[in-house]
């Protein structure tokens, strides 16, 4: 492994642009990123410190997690976070947390989520009312997904705000719930709230596109039943995301977020058998839906994201050829059935 070249690739692709700062300098308050032990979240978190450090701006900034992961944890004080270990189940816990003005919501549970629909429920609906009512007085971007939109043909360009949602099996309604019961205390308590409607982020690390590239990469079969696929790079999710908190509204606004393409999936695989010197191997035909989001609304409020689909195949390549490490947890993107 090439270390220098990883933390090289690394730097380059996270760090916070130009209209970031300039959104980051017009936020006031503290933060708390609910949920922070997840995939997105302590990038998320350093590209927030690092923009206040580049701003020479001091704010306090929570991250609350179980931490089951103690390096995790670490890893989140090394940049000058306070991490709060919490079930955010546990009501008394949650009302001890600090009041803040700007609070991100991660907290969910999708994988594993068949065989344990009680919990799902209770992470992805309940638990968002209790979240509600606790920061009733804050501004809120709640993560949700293009899981809960309906399947759409390949050539419709895509589901924008303005369609009704139609989740399939339960992790997608129960998602769906979390937009509803978000939606409903931001009427109620008059609560500036944004929904976040994301699919797919991909980085060095994980995504639709490191998931293909192992599969050329290791001559697996590549099945391409569900051909088409949005993605969006983490760093520019990460940043929409921040600057989301200038944009919050009662009731609670939804946004698509992703990239403007609607990628095939037989597309990346030969341009990253290309890059790794792979010929990838296809099953299956391509259905004639898929799950697409129409994020041109995202696009008017922030600009196309920075980082384009043939630099995400170049960089996810290259982190491959390095051994750069991953997380290892697939996001099932070819599921058609809703069961994760």
């Amino acid at each position: 492994m090439n270390n220098q070249v990883l933390i090289e690739l690394e730097e380059r692709y996270t760090r916070p642009s130009e209209e970031f700062l300039r959104d980051l300098a017009q936020i006031d308050g503290d933060f708390v990123f609910l949920g922070i032990g997840g995939k997105m979240g302590p990038s998320m978190a350093k590209l927030l410190v690092d923009g206040l450090n580049q701003l020479g701006i001091s704010r306090k900034i929570y991250g609350v997690s179980r931490f089951s992961d103690s390096a995790g944890k670490q890893y989140l004080e090394s940049l000058g976070i306070e991490t709060i270990a919490c079930d955010l189940l546990d009501d008394e816990a949650l009302r001890a947390l600090p009041e803040v003005k700007n609070v991100i919501y991660l907290a969910g549970f999708k994988f594993g989520s068949s065989g344990k629909e009680d919990f799902t429920w209770a992470m992805n609906t309940y638990l968002p009312g209790r979240v509600a009512e606790k920061y009733k007085n804050s501004r809120i971007v709640a993560f949700s997904s293009g899981n809960v939109l309906p399947f759409v043909d390949v050539r419709s360009g895509g589901v924008d705000e303005s369609i009704l949602p139609e989740p399939i099996g339960e992790y997608a309604q129960s998602t769906l719930g979390r937009e509803r019961i978000f939606t409903y205390f931001s009427k109620k308590n008059n609560t500036p709230m944004l929904l976040y409607r994301l699919n797919y982020a991909v980085d060095f690390r994980y995504g639709v596109v490191r998931e293909i590239a192992k599969q050329v990469y290791n001559h697996q079969p590549i099945d391409i039943r569900t051909n088409n696929v949005n993605v969006i790079w983490q760093s520019d999710a990460n940043e929409i995301a921040l600057r989301s908190l200038l944009h919050c509204e009662s009731p609670a606004k939804v946004l698509n977020v992703t990239g403007p393409e609607i990628l095939s999936i037989r597309w990346i695989a030969e341009k990253l058998g290309t890059a790794l010197g792979k010929q990838p191997i296809f099953v299956n035909e391509p259905e004639q839906t898929a799950l697409l989001n129409n994020a041109a609304e995202c696009h008017r409020i922030f600009g196309y994201p920075k980082t384009g689909i043939l630099e995400v195949i170049d960089v996810t390549a290259q982190w491959m050829l390095q051994n750069g490490d991953e997380f290892g947890k697939d996001t099932h993107f070819q599921e058609r059935g809703g069961k994760f």
